[in-house]
């Protein structure tokens, strides 16, 4: 004979809806969850931010054409509001980056910091013809944000594409390599190409491995340039001082370089 079920009764269902014992410890996971996810949002938004402003630093300072000077009040005039908004969005986010949380939300701040390090280096050479070391970009860094090495060190990768662009950009302007005044107690000035092999040598000695396209791309950009100062120097020798092309009566094409 099949037994009947008992009849379901209303205090079974205030039972079955009387909350659990561990209700308020899934709520503070709750809590911490929601607080961890705003917490990201919010440092992703600055790390964006503050890698649109760095950019927009480093195109104004492509547009010096002199080194060890002080920067032009033009583009000085452009990048110190930039430079504020930086400042404030790193400041935002400082709290958050505090403590085991520095390192927890690391990679979502990182790539903000790695452009922001690019713009601060390329300006600090620009002024100095000097690479900025490590206690000087930490101190660029406000609200006691940690500079990891790694980041400081990819900064300076992305420093070489940059030095680049500005060397080549002189050449085709000026005709002529970048040039410092000289340190202190040497009369002889040094040109950004002997920069850039110095800091080529330099980054070989890191491990490969670690920096694998940056490598890569740096040893181009170093190569790039080297390439464009042998083709000034050949066309240089070819073509006599105030050599001007003959056009002739019927302006045939001339090869431009």
């Amino acid at each position: 004979m099949v037994p009947s079920k008992r009849p379901y009764t209303d205090n079974d269902m205030e039972e079955s809806c009387a909350p659990s014992s561990c209700m308020p410890m899934f709520e503070t996971f709750r809590n911490e969850l929601d607080k961890h996810h705003d917490r990201r949002e919010r440092i992703i938004k600055a790390s964006r931010d503050i890698t649109a402003l760095s950019k927009k630093m480093i195109f104004s300072l492509q547009r010096v054409r002199q080194l060890q000077a002080p920067i032009p009040s033009n583009v000085a005039k452009e990048n110190t509001p930039r430079q504020t908004q930086i400042n404030d969005l790193f400041t935002s986010v400082a709290p958050d980056l505090q403590g085991i949380n520095a390192w927890r939300y690391q990679r979502n701040i990182s790539g903000g910091i790695q452009e922001y390090m690019e713009a601060i280096s390329f300006q600090h050479y620009l002024e100095t013809q000097r690479l900025i070391n490590y206690a000087e970009a930490q101190a660029k860094i406000p609200g006691g944000i940690h500079l990891t090495e790694e980041d400081y060190l990819l900064g300076l990768f992305d420093l070489v594409g940059e030095l680049m662009r500005f060397a080549i950009t002189s050449m085709a302007t000026d005709g002529a390599l970048p040039r410092g005044k000289g340190s202190e107690g040497k009369s002889e000035e040094r040109d950004i190409l002997t920069d850039l092999r110095a800091l080529r040598t330099c980054f070989e000695g890191l491990d490969g491995r670690a920096y694998g396209k940056k490598m890569e791309v740096m040893r181009a950009c170093v190569e790039k340039v080297e390439g464009s100062v042998y083709g000034m120097i050949v066309r240089g020798r070819e073509r006599p001082k105030g050599w001007m092309p003959d056009l002739g009566e019927g302006g045939r094409e001339v090869e431009s370089y």
